[in-house]
């Protein structure tokens, strides 16, 4: 299915009149990447027995709004990473002007695609609604802003990472599943699926806060040990490796035992979800 989204985003930037903003919103978009959350989604349609197709513009938009993030995020008034999926950040290609525009551009493109879409009205505004929400200052937006309040203030307690992680990376994993049910009818579920992207999610953060300590720049695709440099507090500083791992694993588990409770026959979601457990980047 990853294909069909490269081709979606290839069609939604051919849309774009040309120019240098255009180029640094593609050089980040289509410069690899797991694809994770749009994948996430259309793995969901195809539990729930709908065609995954269907899910493109939604999984195109979400796919937007997490590489605006990224952008935004390796700025230097943020993280200043000058690596982002084995290639120079946006910032550093291009400048950081232009990056900041170009993270603006795709954030807009988001909505935008979500409403030029074919889907349902009511179903075309509940996307357009939680897609907002997570990606928004109670979501991640709000994740990102305690990233950077505990560079200047550590943290000592897990439990307040653990909601930043949350915020940060849980939300657009949970919304990602939300929009499918959105688009499969199953109003009344949505928190069932907002729990399992959010366990996922703040275990695939304490995954990366792992892999920072124990993979070099080039395994990673990005700058290792950023974390230590950057002054910030992450489960492994807290807890200790191995501690670490154990509770990276609780909080998958939690997302497999919710996702098997809502009876769904394929397992296409749980074999993405393993194939998180095993990266190593």
């Amino acid at each position: 299915m990853k294909h069909f989204i490269e081709e979606s985003l290839q069609e939604c930037l051919d849309s774009l009149p040309e120019s240098r903003i255009k180029d640094a919103m593609g050089y980040s978009l289509l410069g690899g990447g797991k694809r994770i959350r749009p994948l996430l989604l259309l793995s969901c349609l195809k539990d729930l027995e709908i065609d995954p197709l269907l899910g493109l513009d939604a999984a195109s938009a979400l796919e937007m709004i997490h590489t605006y993030s990224l952008i935004h995020d390796d700025l230097p008034a943020m993280d200043n990473d000058d690596f982002r999926r084995g290639r120079l950040t946006c910032h550093k290609m291009f400048d950081e002007a232009t990056a900041i525009l170009a993270g603006d551009g795709l954030l807009t493109l988001a909505f935008e695609v979500l409403a030029k879409s074919n889907y349902a009205n009511l179903d075309k505004v509940a996307l357009i609604r939680e897609l907002a929400i997570a990606a928004g200052s109670a979501g991640m937006v709000l994740g990102q802003t305690k990233d950077i309040e505990f560079e200047d203030h550590p943290v000592d307690n897990v439990d307040e990472l653990v909601e930043m992680y949350r915020n940060k990376t849980g939300k657009l994993l949970a919304v990602a599943l939300k929009m499918a049910a959105i688009l499969a009818g199953r109003y009344d579920e949505l928190e069932l699926y907002a729990s399992v992207g959010e366990n996922a999610g703040i275990a695939f953060q304490i995954q990366d806060d792992i892999l920072d300590v124990t993979k070099t720049t080039e395994e990673l695709g990005k700058t290792a040990n950023s974390d230590l440099v950057n002054h910030k507090s992450t489960v492994v500083s807290l807890l200790g490796l191995d501690e670490a791992h154990r509770t990276c694993e609780k909080y998958y588990q939690t997302a497999f035992d919710t996702y098997a409770s809502l009876g769904l026959k394929s397992g296409e979601v749980r074999k993405l979800l393993e194939l998180l457990i095993n990266r190593q980047n």
